[in-house]
């Protein structure tokens, strides 16, 4: 199976890409910008896009690639997770969104699309309050088309707790 990792974390790309030689993809890896033509004219199985890498969005390419080649498999990788970005990549075309750091196993079947026996990857993870607040928090300011000043007037905050919220990683 081909397989396109796209990511700006060098590290994380170079394991990526040696863990998926070794279990026998051929495997491509985009570490700068690039254009969806570039990764149309791999014509891999699989892809893997990091949501925020260079000055680009992974998002972008979902619609592309899908149009292009729709038998592959569009996975979202990325450490700025929400539930918004998640619907858009879904909506967009995306086969599966997943968040950093994850677990290699459970990307593997997201991109093989195949369940492995003997994982529990369908338990049901709650979510702390925190969490649950800042998923909110986004939801809405996507909602507003980042509209900071919108949003935290519906949120009723002020908007320098709205924005120091907002520079926080996700919990």
């Amino acid at each position: 199976m081909h397989l396109v990792i796209v990511d700006d974390d060098s590290v994380l790309l170079g394991a990526l890409a040696r863990r998926f030689s070794q279990r026998g993809f051929s495997v491509t890896t985009y570490a700068d910008a690039i254009t969806a033509e570039q990764l149309i004219a791999q014509q891999a199985q699989a892809y893997l896009l990091d949501l925020r890498f260079a000055s680009q969005s992974g998002l972008s390419f979902i619609t592309p690639l899908r149009a292009a080649l729709p038998q592959c498999r569009i996975i979202l990788l990325t450490g700025y997770a929400s539930i918004a970005n998640a619907v858009q990549a879904v909506k967009l075309g995306a086969d599966d969104y997943l968040t950093k750091p994850v677990d290699f196993l459970q990307l593997e079947q997201a991109i093989t699309g195949k369940a492995q026996s003997g994982t529990a990857t369908d338990t049901a993870v709650l979510l702390s309050p925190e969490q649950l607040e800042w998923e909110h928090i986004h939801r809405v300011l996507a909602e507003h088309g980042g509209n900071i000043s919108r949003t935290a007037e519906l949120l009723g905050m002020h908007r320098r707790t709205l924005q120091r919220k907002l520079n926080k990683h996700r919990p």
